[in-house]
């Protein structure tokens, strides 16, 4: 995976430094188009290897995270691009997941105040929770953690993820609940199920990729939502769920679920893996006066286009958009870093 594509060598240097807060695709590809045109580029993340969650969650068999690798090595090594690991930039107080490896923080205040540009790509490292009672118990884990730490482990920077469940329940059907149905499949549950609250046409992973699910053991139920997690002695022991109907178009534009009084039922399980999406971790909070203005009441970036009002920082890929597939963090991230060309250059 060249980041680099646009430029067979390092060209003459510009003078200008950016900083690219994230190593996930996003951040690479506007580190390599910013590198190919002349401009001296540092990168922070938080992690212990470059590449996001495309290396850190995302499974090795849908991208080889030496794929990333070599990229990254290219980027370091002919273009003079500095990475700066176990870094998390922030301005304010927030926990996210990875905030583990983290072993010095620098102050994004004076990181704007350091480049003459900052581009950031922090992607999305919070989960969305369920909403329902007991999904605090032990035994429910978040899909974003549960791919995470196979991914930990599997690159040797972690011990054994988790230990063989019995019962595994996936909620969701985006490309994280896949990943993660399958992945539970591989270390060894004996049944794993896959619940969605529509149907297999509205499923956003496609239908392709649940129907290859059932045809390894998945069992798909569709039409149902949890309503509540069964804990005993602080642990999973179940999920009840409702019956759902489709009723008219929500705000998605897909038939939205409708709750069927009367028609709980249960499943057994000893591991629940939420998959109902990631939430945006830009790296400040509203706690930070200088970017309060950029952030909604939620905590999403709030800009138009890639430039956040006036300043000299750009944000792009998944901590502007939400999740979304590779290919658009790669394609963001080009076209933030072609604004911080035009903005350093005064076009």
């Amino acid at each position: 995976m060249r980041f680099t594509f646009l430029c067979k060598s390092k060209p003459s240097s510009t003078g200008k430094r950016v900083a690219i807060i994230g190593a996930g695709i996003a951040g690479l590809s506007a580190a390599g188009y910013l590198a190919c045109k002349g401009f001296e580029v540092d990168v922070y993340d938080k992690q212990p290897v470059a590449g996001g969650l495309a290396v850190l969650a995302i499974p090795s068999y849908r991208i080889p995270y030496t794929n990333v690798a070599e990229g990254v090595e290219d980027l370091t090594k002919n273009f003079g691009v500095k990475l700066y690991l176990n870094t998390k930039v922030m301005c304010g107080e927030r926990h996210d997941e990875g905030d583990d490896f983290v072993k010095q923080v620098a102050d994004l205040r004076n990181i704007v105040k350091e480049y003459d540009a900052v581009v950031i790509t922090t992607g999305t490292w919070r989960s969305r929770k369920l909403g329902v009672p007991g999904e605090d118990a032990k035994g429910v884990v978040d899909a974003l953690t549960f791919l995470y730490r196979l991914r930990l482990a599997e690159q040797g920077l972690a011990r054994e993820a988790w230990p063989k469940p019995r019962s595994v329940i996936v909620v969701g059907a985006g490309l994280s609940a896949i990943d993660a149905a399958e992945e539970a499949l591989r270390i060894g549950a004996e049944e794993v199920f896959l619940v969605y609250r529509r149907t297999k046409k509205e499923a956003p992973a496609g239908e392709y990729y649940v129907d290859d699910l059932i045809a390894k053991g998945v069992k798909w139920i569709e039409l149902a939502a949890p309503t509540k997690i069964v804990v005993e002695n602080e642990f999973v022991r179940a999920v009840e769920f409702q019956r759902m109907r489709l009723g008219p178009p929500d705000k998605t534009g897909r038939p939205a679920p409708i709750p069927i009084p009367g028609s709980e039922f249960i499943i057994e399980a000893d591991m629940v893996i939420p998959a109902v999406g990631e939430i945006s971790t830009p790296p400040f909070t509203h706690e930070c006066a200088e970017f309060k203005p950029f952030l909604d009441e939620k905590g999403y970036i709030v800009s138009k286009g890639y430039r956040l009002g006036n300043t000299n920082v750009f944000a792009a890929g998944d901590v502007l958009t939400g999740p979304t597939k590779l290919g658009d963090a790669c394609k963001h991230g080009l076209y933030a870093a072609r604004d911080v060309e035009r903005f350093l250059r005064g076009v």
